[in-house]
């Protein structure tokens, strides 16, 4: 089992909350939940509307575009973070492979939290600028 510590410390290494305070971090691990997963779950489906993130505490998952398999996430691991903030579709299925433990954040319950932290909402800004930008990169390398 994974220690409150243990949470706190994978939940400080996600990109998107690094620049957050040790404060803002334990509020978000004060609102998630740990979520036990059997193997062979669907745990998020592409397409469908998104409610929330996920960090893989124990055990592996697999993620899935158009049905084929893209990438195999294990403990540290996140995914949901896009649907986190915007609430949109899944952009990915992520399958349980083996039994599953994740600490998984609502994201009305995440947008409670930032509507109260505006420094919190300063840093998640920036980290999603910066991927924005790293994303208009990549783009402009593929036509080059």
């Amino acid at each position: 089992m994974v220690t409150k510590k243990e949470r706190l410390e994978r939940l400080g290494e996600v990109r998107l909350f690094r620049e957050l305070t040790r404060g803002d971090v334990r509020e978000l691990e004060d609102i998630g939940k740990v979520v036990h997963h059997p193997a062979g779950r669907t745990i998020i489906e592409e397409g469908q509307t998104g409610a929330g993130f996920h960090l893989v505490l124990d055990g592996m998952a697999r993620v899935l575009r158009a049905g084929r398999t893209v990438a195999r996430l294990g403990p540290g691991e996140f995914f949901g973070e896009i649907a986190l903030i915007d609430g949109g579709p899944r952009t990915a299925t992520v399958v349980a492979d083996s039994a599953l433990t994740t600490l998984s954040i609502a994201g009305w319950d995440f947008r409670a939290v930032v509507k109260q932290r505006p420094t919190m909402a300063w840093s998640l800004l920036v980290h999603v600028t910066a991927r924005l930008r790293e994303a208009q990169k990549r783009e402009d390398a593929l036509r080059a």
